[in-house]
């Protein structure tokens, strides 16, 4: 196998990852918004999300 054969199977594979990163992206991305309501996301209030998670109250704590 020459070195440009190498060089194009990491360039392949550089791009399936790149492609897979920006899906996975993507997903989380849906996920968050579905999950969750968009006033506890742009709350400014800290350990809000925490404590909705965890829910009770010792979680504002952190």
């Amino acid at each position: 196998m020459s070195s440009e054969n190498i060089v194009q199977v990491i360039n392949y594979v550089a791009w399936v990852v790149g492609i897979g990163l920006l899906l996975w992206l993507f997903i989380d991305a849906i996920r968050v918004e579905t999950t969750y309501d968009r006033e506890l996301l742009v709350s400014s209030v800290e350990g809000e999300i925490e404590k909705e998670i965890m829910g009770h109250e010792e979680a504002a704590k952190y």
